[in-house]
C-alpha cells in the first residue's frame, strides 16, 4: 500500500470514528457539537442571536398551542375539576418554545408565561440518535397552566415491560438530559394538566370505563421518557410546583447538582407501575412536599435506589404519606439520607448501607432539633425537618451497628449540611423523647 492509499484509509477511518462518537450532534449546524443558544424574555425569544421563527420545521420554533385543561368543559372532556381548569386567555398568554431536533440547547433568561417543549416526533422513541441535552444557565420559567418543561417525544432507552424490570437501570443513553450550567441558579414555576380524554369520548364510554387518555401531565417538569439530571460545578435547580415537582413516565436518574423541590404533591414521581426506577447517584436533593393536602417526598411506582449523594425528603405533614414510597422496593446503598413522613414504606434488607427507622410517640414539629447519641451519650448527629412528622429514616456511611439514643435539644453547635448537623461540640436543653425503632 503506497503512502497516499494509507493516508486515504486513515482519513476514512477517522471519519467513521468521529461519526460513531457524536450521538447528540445537532442538526442545526454544520459544526460538530454546536450548542444552540435560546434566550428567554417576555418580549421575544432569541435563538442563536436571531428572533425565533414560527416555522415548525426549524430546530426551535415558537407559536405552538400549549396543552392545558380548559375550564367550563363537561365530563366527556376529562377528569379535571373546577380548580384544574384555565381560561383560554390565560393559556394564550403563554409562549411555547418547541425543540424539534436532536442536539445541545442552552437556555438562559426569564419568561413570565412560557414553556419549553421537546418533541422529536413519535418515531423518535426508537431512534438512539434522538437525544436532547437541555442546559439551564440562570433561567427562570413561569408556567401557570401546564409544566414549565415538558418532554413529549425523544429516544426511550428503557423497557416498560414488567418481566424486564428490576432496581438497576442504565439511563446514560437516555433521550433527554437536563443539565445545570456551572455556577447557575435556575428557578422553575410550573403547573400540571389534569387528564384529558381522547376526542370523541362519550358519556357511555365513561360509564363503561372505556376512555383513553390524550394528555395528562402531573409535574412542573414532566417527561414522557426516561431522563437524567446532571450538573456542572455548583449548578442549582429550584422547582416550585402547583402539583408534583419532577416526574418521569419511566425512569429518572440524578447524577449531580443541587436540586430543591417545593411541591403540593409528590416532589419526585416515576410512574410506570412495577417498572419505573428512581436512582440517586450524586448531588443534593431536597424535597418538601408540604405545600398541598398530600404528597410523598419521593414516589416511585417501581423502585427507589439511593447510591450516593445527599437526600432530604419530607412528606406532607398532614397526610399518611412517606418520605420514600415505592411499589417494588427501596434500596439504600450509599450517600446520606434523611426522610420524614407519617408512614413507613419498608427499606429493603438487601440495601448495602445501614439505616435507622424511628417512629416517635408524638408528632415532631418542623425545625425541632433531634440529636442522636451513642451509648456513651456522645453526640453523633442531629437533624431537623421542614414538615411535621411521626416517622424518620436516617442512613449514612458513618452509621455502624450499635446502641443509639435520641433527644430533643433547643440549640447546638456543629457543622450544618442542609438539615443535618455533624461534628457537634455543644448543645442545650437535652430532653429525652419517646420513640420506637422499626
Amino acid at each position: 500500500m503506497n503512502k497516499y492509499s494509507r493516508f486515504f484509509f486513515f482519513v476514512i477511518a477517522l471519519v467513521f470514528l468521529l461519526c460513531g462518537c457524536s450521538a447528540i450532534e445537532s442538526e442545526n449546524s454544520n459544526k460538530e457539537d454546536h450548542t444552540i443558544s435560546i434566550v428567554l424574555s417576555d418580549e421575544k425569544i432569541i435563538v442563536d442571536g436571531r428572533e425565533a421563527s414560527e416555522n415548525k420545521k426549524d430546530a426551535v420554533y415558537t407559536g405552538a398551542d400549549i396543552v392545558y385543561y380548559e375550564e367550563g368543559k363537561d365530563k366527556t372532556y376529562g377528569e379535571g375539576s373546577k380548580k384544574d381548569g384555565h381560561s383560554v386567555q390565560e393559556a394564550e398568554a403563554h409562549t411555547v418554545i418547541t425543540i424539534t431536533r436532536p442536539g445541545i440547547y442552552e437556555v438562559s433568561g426569564k419568561i413570565s408565561y412560557g414553556q419549553i417543549a421537546i418533541d422529536l416526533g413519535e418515531d423518535s422513541k426508537e431512534d438512539e440518535d434522538a437525544v436532547v441535552s437541555l442546559i439551564l444557565n440562570n433561567v427562570e420559567i413561569h408556567c401557570s397552566v401546564a409544566p414549565a418543561i415538558v418532554v413529549y417525544n425523544a429516544y426511550e432507552c428503557g423497557s416498560s415491560i414488567k418481566k424486564d424490570a428490576g432496581p438497576i437501570v442504565d439511563t446514560k443513553n437516555a433521550g433527554f438530559h437536563l443539565i445545570l450550567a456551572e455556577d447557575s441558579e435556575n428557578v422553575i414555576y410550573g403547573s400540571y394538566v389534569a387528564k384529558i380524554y381522547e376526542d370523541g369520548t362519550t358519556e357511555k364510554d365513561i360509564k363503561n370505563k372505556d376512555v383513553k387518555k390524550k394528555y395528562k401531565f402531573d409535574a412542573a417538569i414532566d417527561s414522557q421518557i426516561s431522563f437524567n439530571i446532571d450538573s456542572e460545578e455548583n449548578g442549582k435547580l429550584i422547582v416550585n410546583a402547583e402539583n408534583e415537582g419532577i416526574s418521569s413516565n419511566l425512569h429518572m436518574t440524578i447524577n449531580n447538582g443541587e436540586i430543591i423541590i417545593n411541591a403540593a404533591d409528590d416532589s419526585i414521581n416515576t410512574n410506570k407501575d412495577d417498572v419505573s426506577v428512581f436512582t440517586m447517584n450524586g448531588g443534593t436533593l431536597i424535597c418538601n412536599s408540604g405545600f398541598g393536602e398530600e404528597g410523598d417526598g419521593i414516589d416511585s411506582n417501581g423502585y427507589i435506589v439511593i447510591n450516593e449523594g445527599l437526600v432530604i425528603a419530607c412528606a406532607n405533614s398532614e397526610s399518611i404519606d412517606s418520605g420514600l414510597d415505592s411499589n417494588k422496593g427501596i434500596y439504600i446503598n450509599g450517600g446520606i439520607l434523611f426522610t420524614t413522613g407519617n408512614m413507613y414504606d419498608e427499606v429493603s434488607e438487601d440495601s448495602k448501607q445501614l439505616f435507622i427507622v424511628l417512629e416517635f410517640n408524638e408528632k415532631i414539629k418542623e425545625n425541632d432539633l433531634i440529636m442522636m447519641t451513642d451509648d456513651k451519650e456522645n453526640p453523633i448527629m442531629a437533624f431537623c425537618a421542614v414538615n411535621d412528622y411521626h416517622i424518620a429514616v436516617y442512613s449514612s456511611p458513618e452509621l455502624i451497628k450499635g446502641t443509639y439514643y435520641f433527644y430533643q435539644v433547643s440549640s447546638l453547635v456543629g457543622d450544618l449540611n442542609t438539615n443535618i448537623y455533624t461534628n457537634i461540640i455543644d448543645y442545650q436543653d437535652k430532653v429525652q423523647i419517646l420513640y420506637t425503632f422499626l
